[in-house]
């Protein structure tokens, strides 16, 4: 739509309500799950293409059958449900095949980022109590080079030809389950082997960042899962004639919830790539005619980066869904590839009980509440000074004003039996309960909160403002300050560091920088901190930009103080202080200059 043309409330509204009957459909008792979800595909879309990549394909009945086997296979050797199953594989149809295999003996599928190495990896093997591990061949180093992997677990390895692991590292991972499940039977499995599973049963987890510490594992019900696909399926009018782009992760709810859950929930179309190709984009498109896919505004940015072609405008794709598009790019990115473009801008999470979605193309907007009594969502006033809410005489909160940045939170709802409103939260307990508000608006009522600030305005159309906290967001990913630091912590000669993200020009989210105080008789050595961070830390992670401060900015209580760092940011006209970015072609980091950072971004 147009800037001047605005849609009536009661059209975003009437949208909105498809979701209705949905919530009722899947309550916890209901004895539905992702694998009958699959079943049912196999009835009604079976012969369709569901999987594709490059030139190989599989049919809903084909991709059943490898799920099978794959299940046949976990369940001789010993999987059953209830079980733990952790899986690091990058995207490609073994993600799917391990996925669905464990789904079908009414396990539970951890998902592992791909890039994580470490005390992150350890930790996701403890905080899932995962019994088991599918290690993908092109993890399987990663794995290999982390201290204190638990061995007791029992691992398999699944091979990957395109990225073969050294010599001697895959026999570390147990026996070879591709090779295992091919000689068992595709035929349906038993249901006696998830028998007594239900729809508000744990599926999966999913790592999320939080503001402090490492990952936590957010759980996802088989009803959650469900109703995500089945929501996006009625929002975005998806049908079967549909084919989706998979190329963000698949270990990130985005790819594996809803883009995965709405395929199937409309019998659609799935071409999966192993990561964005800014190169292979617009032909994968026009080659699988693909019409729909997620985005983050990074990877908008960088399509946009690519010298324009008389054909920019010939292709499939109409439909686009994700977070982080500006208006600005948002224009850019119609006017160059085809103002016809529906755009599903959205803003949400993982673990979230609430959402917002953009279904009348506002440019810029991340969701619409044309009525708050019909959302469980609401905006409340935030002091981002004070780190703190505004509350009134009684200690409530209070709701945030017209365009007033508020911080979103959703009421929890706790009927018995609903699954839609609820918090599923994490496994770890505690950081579950850090999550929640309580006595919010009057006594006795729970709401999740979410660190985001938003604000609203007068035509219910919601914007997102900023995190709250530390967590920041940089290359589609979220960064951990706490993690970053103490990777990083025992830096030789260091004596304290600052991790925080600054805004880049021209750059979606923050980049990571850290101000280091080295000991006295210490000296910077560029190169060893380049081989540290990337030795510790996925890439997105390491610090883009390095401070060195004569001493840390505390508070008062020995609190390491972040706002001003963050309003310098690497601008050299602010501070004296020797400033450096990373480099990684040269694999260390180099004296800032603006010729060294528009080098170090682009590479």
């Amino acid at each position: 739509m147009s800037e001047t043309t605005l849609v009536s409330r009661e059209q975003t509204q009437l949208k909105l309500d498809r979701r209705a009957p949905i919530a009722a459909k899947y309550m916890a008792a209901t004895p539905y799950t992702m694998a009958d979800r699959l079943d049912d595909c196999v009835r009604d879309f079976g012969e369709r293409t569901f999987l594709t990549e490059g030139d190989v394909r599989y049919t809903y009945a084909q991709f059943n059958q490898r799920a099978n086997q794959v299940a046949r296979a976990l369940h001789e050797q010993g999987v059953k449900k209830g079980d733990v199953v952790a899986m690091a594989i990058e995207n490609r149809p073994a993600f799917f095949f391990a996925w669905f295999g464990i789904a079908k003996l009414g396990a539970v599928v951890a998902f592992i980022n791909t890039n994580v190495a470490g005390k992150p990896l350890v930790h996701a093997l403890e905080v899932t109590s995962a019994s088991h591990v599918i290690v993908g061949e092109e993890c399987a180093e990663r794995f290999a080079q982390t201290d204190g992997l638990n061995t007791t677990l029992t691992y398999w390895h699944w091979p990957d030809e395109s990225r073969p692991a050294a010599a001697g590292v895959l026999e570390q991972f147990g026996a070879d389950l591709q090779a295992l499940a091919m000689t068992e039977d595709g035929a349906p499995v038993p249901l006696a082997w998830r028998e007594g599973v239900l729809a508000g049963d744990t599926a999966q987890y999913i790592f999320t960042s939080g503001t402090t510490g490492l990952p936590k594992a957010a759980v996802i019900s088989h009803a959650r899962w469900l109703m995500a696909g089945d929501s996006m399926q009625v929002l975005w009018e998806i049908t079967k004639d549909d084919c989706f782009y998979c190329f963000l992760p698949l270990y990130h709810g985005a790819a594996s919830m809803s883009l995965t859950a709405t395929a199937m929930a409309a019998g659609a179309r799935i071409v999966v790539r192993r990561k964005f190709s800014r190169s292979e984009f617009w032909s994968d498109i026009r080659a699988h005619d693909i019409t729909f896919c997620q985005y983050v505004g990074e990877i908008c940015r960088f399509l946009l980066s690519v010298p324009g072609a008389d054909n920019d405008k010939d292709h499939t794709l109409r439909k686009m869904a994700g977070t982080g598009l500006t208006p600005e790019i948002w224009q850019q990115w119609t006017g160059r590839f085809g103002a016809d473009f529906q755009i599903f801008e959205g803003w949400g999470g993982t673990e979230s009980n609430t959402n917002t979605i953009n279904l009348d193309n506002r440019i810029g907007s991340c969701g619409r509440v044309p009525y708050w009594e019909k959302t469980n969502l609401r905006l409340v006033r935030f002091d981002q000074e004070k780190g703190d809410y505004i509350r009134d005489e009684n200690g409530f909160l209070q709701l945030a004003g017209v365009d007033e940045p508020g911080e979103a939170i959703g009421m929890v709802i706790q009927y018995p039996g609903v699954v839609a409103g609820r918090f599923e939260g994490y496994t770890n307990v505690e950081a579950s309960e850090k999550k929640l508000l309580r006595n919010v608006f009057q006594e006795g009522d729970v709401w999740w909160t979410s660190g985001d600030l938003l604000r609203c305005d007068e035509d219910g159309y919601c914007w997102f403002v900023d995190r709250i906290g530390d967590t920041f967001r940089w290359k589609s990913e979220n960064v951990s300050t706490m993690e970053v630091s103490d990777a990083l912590g025992d830096f030789n000669g260091l004596d304290a560091i600052t991790v925080y993200g600054v805004q880049v020009p021209g750059h979606g989210g923050r980049a990571g920088m850290a101000a280091l105080v080295m000991h006295e008789d210490a000296q910077f050595e560029p190169k060893a901190f380049w081989d540290m961070a990337i030795a510790r830390l996925p890439r997105y992670a390491a610090p883009q930009f390095v401070r060195l401060m004569d001493t840390p900015d505390m508070t008062g209580n020995y609190k390491l103080r972040k706002v001003d760092l963050q309003k310098q940011g690497y601008d050299a006209a602010q501070t004296s202080d020797p400033l450096f970015v990373r480099n990684d072609k040269l694999q260390t980091y180099v004296p800032l200059t603006a010729n060294a950072v528009e080098e170090a971004l682009r590479g």
